[in-house]
Formats: C-alpha cells, structure tokens, sequence
C-alpha cells in the first residue's frame, strides 16, 4: 500500500482499522539536517473510544525507517535506522478549546489532538520520526570534526594548522596596567 491513510473518528465507530502502509518520504518532511530515507513501514491498527464523551482514537503499531543526516561536527553522511512501537491517543481539539480540564490515566501519557474528522497516518509517523531524533547527532562519540582554519576533516588526518584561542578584540585590554 503507497501514500497515506486518513484515520477517520466517524468510520471507527463501525469497526477497528488495522494499517500495513508504506509512506514515502515526500509525505514526511523532517527539519534539516535529517531526511528519511526512502520508504517508511507502519503497521498497527486505530480504534475509537468513548471515555466520558470525549472519544478518543487511539493509535499504535509499529514503525521501522531509515532516516539520512550529517555528522554534526565532521558532516560526514550517515543513516540512523528507526524500529519502534507507538501507542497514542488522539483527543478531539473541541476539549481544549473550551478550556476544560480532563484527567487522563498513565496508559493516556502519550496524547496529541485532532481537528475535523481525524488524523493522518503520516503525520503521527512524521511527529514519532521527530521525537525519536537526538538533538546531536555524531558519528562517533569522540568525533573531532574538522578544522576551523582549512577545513580539514580530523578523523581522517590531523592538520599542521595553529588554532588560536586569542580574540584580538581583547588585546587593548592586555595593554592596561592597575595602579595599586
């Protein structure tokens, strides 16, 4: 199965929808520097609840990408693979919107809202993607990127440059001397 699946709140109340999609990746815009890396797998099913009148969808299943980025201190290119399972809930926006306070149970700690009729797979794909990125991304934990003055790559050879930790903008201060 190709594109996206739009979980609709009104067709679960008929029944449960089990999915077993592959998203591409012009469905799944990460920020920069990460870009999924071809086709995305999703499995797992969505059913309709009705907890107080608020009837939430609850999502969850299975995902398994591969997403590209670049060293943040070398640039060199890697892919990072993601497989992990998912269990959400999705709370229509009209509770919030009232300003109403509900209680939610630990099994509801991951929740999100949907407007309108209900939520796009590929959007609750796109959101797990991004929550599961790390905030650095190294291609070894002692990586020591390149060289501020030729740009040389330090994993693969050490330059002869000279880096300087003095900012000159300070040098007129060197020149004072304090009276005592």
């Amino acid at each position: 199965m190709g594109g996206s699946i739009y979980i609709e709140a009104t067709a679960l109340e008929r029944k449960p929808l089990r999915f077993d999609a592959l998203i591409g990746p012009a469905l799944l815009d990460l920020s920069d520097p990460w870009r999924v890396a071809g086709r995305v797998q999703v499995n797992g099913s969505a059913e309709l609840f009705d907890k107080d009148g608020r009837r939430p969808i609850r999502v969850r299943g299975r995902i398994r990408a591969a997403v590209d980025h670049a060293c943040d201190r070398c640039l060199r290119q890697l892919q990072r693979g993601f497989d992990s399972d998912f269990d959400l809930y999705f709370y229509p926006m009209e509770m919030i919107e009232h300003g109403g306070e509900a209680a939610i149970t630990l099994d509801e700690a991951e929740l999100g809202f949907y407007e309108g009729e209900g939520v796009g797979l590929a959007d609750v794909v796109r959101e797990q993607l991004l929550l599961w990125l790390p905030t650095r991304s190294l291609c070894k934990s002692d990586c020591p990127g390149l060289c501020p003055i030729c740009g040389a790559d330090r994993n693969e050879a050490m330059c002869s440059c000279r880096e300087s930790r003095a900012d000159s903008r300070w040098d007129a201060l060197k020149q004072l001397q304090l009276k005592r």
